[in-house]
């Protein structure tokens, strides 16, 4: 029978303890246990045909299994098309989505010190005027180096801790100092989920508090991958179903392992784009569902906002935005920093998403000051439940979810 590689996530319980979390092995396992006592787990890659895959789904250590899927970057909408002027017109000195959130200096006493962030994207261009000062470690998972060729990543990056370099503050949390940039989208190799369980891992074993992701699984690329290995169409979107399906639910697994950790080891609170597949100008009901691996229990949804009237003082749901995202912020006309050089205007829930992670930050930092340690469960509650809906008047929360998020203010 036909072999495939497969992600195993093995979790042994002990009594007496929590969760582990173990760094990479160098024989092929994504992690191992870190210790002889307690909770702990690892992520394997075997080869299994399928009297394997039914014998290992039978182990009572299993806690889930499934065939890595092609992931794909949720791509800005109509990136070419910006018809904003050449600089962001400022509010209290910052662009619009720092403003709305609260997180510019007239209301908000954070800037993201002491905090680790990690950017899972296309890189980033590290020779930016945005990252001077800011200690970035960069870890390739395409096999085609370090650098950003998309630019993505570098305005991703940009949105959440860039530097101040003109009249007008564009990063949320600009004082963050430490940052991990797993590039996971080339220009010509995607990574799957196998190698975004591994960039998750890495980038908590790096330290990181939040972990911002703007990536989708890419649905069509595993039904093309089953009918290029001879399977009818038909056949081929019934196996990719069971695909996504499994991944979905290694992601919940693992989302909730690493919540669980948070007691006794480092975790991190994982933000992610809740994609851009909606169609609202054809359609009010044209909504799709927020996709995975933003689907998964335990990560934050982020979906899309734009202006709807003068002042950014009332906002909308963006028109691409999917539905069922656990919080909002801001998503259309974001100006950050551009790969080679130079900041451009894109829009898109990936612009969102690094809104939040900025949020997340200042929450963060604020935790730090306070209390000496942070939370990752107690950073998750504040931020969902320090959102607001004052300047989304009538907003369904399928669209919005528990609405923007805002900043902390002492």
């Amino acid at each position: 029978m036909e072999k495939d590689t497969y992600m195993v996530l093995r979790v042994t319980r002990r009594s007496g303890s929590s969760f582990g979390f173990a760094a990479p092995s160098s024989k092929g396992s994504a992690g191992a246990p870190e210790s002889a006592s307690g909770v702990e787990y690892r992520i394997d890659t075997p080869e299994l045909d399928a009297k394997d895959l039914d014998e290992v789904r039978h182990d009572p250590e299993v806690a889930a299994a499934a065939r890595p899927v092609p992931v794909r970057l949720i791509a800005p909408v109509d990136p070419a098309a910006a018809p904003l002027p050449g600089r962001p017109v400022p509010i209290d000195g910052a662009t619009w989505g720092v403003w709305v959130t609260g997180a510019s200096a007239s209301d908000c006493p954070y800037l993201g010190y002491g905090v680790t962030v990690a950017v899972l994207d296309t890189g980033i261009d590290a020779g930016h005027e945005a990252f001077r000062g800011v200690e970035l470690v960069q870890k390739d998972f395409t096999g085609e180096g370090d650098g950003d060729a998309d630019g993505h990543g570098t305005h991703v990056a940009g949105t959440i801790f860039g530097r101040t370099t003109g009249e007008v503050r564009y990063a949320v949390a600009p004082g963050v100092g430490r940052a991990l940039i797993g590039k996971v989208v080339g220009a010509n190799r995607s990574a799957t989920t196998k190698e975004i369980v591994d960039a998750i891992q890495w980038a908590v074993d790096g330290g990181a508090q939040i972990i911002n992701m703007s990536l989708g699984f890419d649905f069509p690329g595993m039904v093309l991958e089953w009918t290029r290995r001879g399977l009818p169409t038909d056949l081929a979107t019934s196996r990719a179903l069971a695909q996504y399906r499994d991944n979905l639910r290694f992601f919940d697994a693992t989302a909730a392992l690493l919540r669980a950790r948070g007691a006794e080891y480092n975790t991190a609170l994982i933000v992610a784009a809740a994609g851009n597949e909606s169609r609202r100008r054809e359609r009010e009901d044209f909504r799709i569902e927020v996709a995975p691996p933003a689907a998964a229990d335990g990560m934050v949804s982020v979906a899309a906002l734009q202006g709807a009237g003068p002042g950014y003082e009332v906002l909308t749901v963006a028109h691409f935005s999917n539905i069922r995202a656990a919080v909002s912020a801001p998503g259309v006309g974001i100006y950050s920093a551009q790969a080679g050089g130079g900041y451009r205007f894109l829009s898109g829930t990936s612009m969102a998403s690094p809104h939040v992670a900025g949020i997340a930050a200042l929450w963060a930092e604020r935790q730090l000051k306070q209390k000496g340690v942070l939370n990752v469960g107690a950073l998750d509650a504040q931020l969902r439940g320090n959102t607001s809906r004052s300047r989304l008047p009538g907003s369904d929360p399928l669209d919005v979810g528990e609405g923007l998020v805002t900043a902390p203010r002492d």
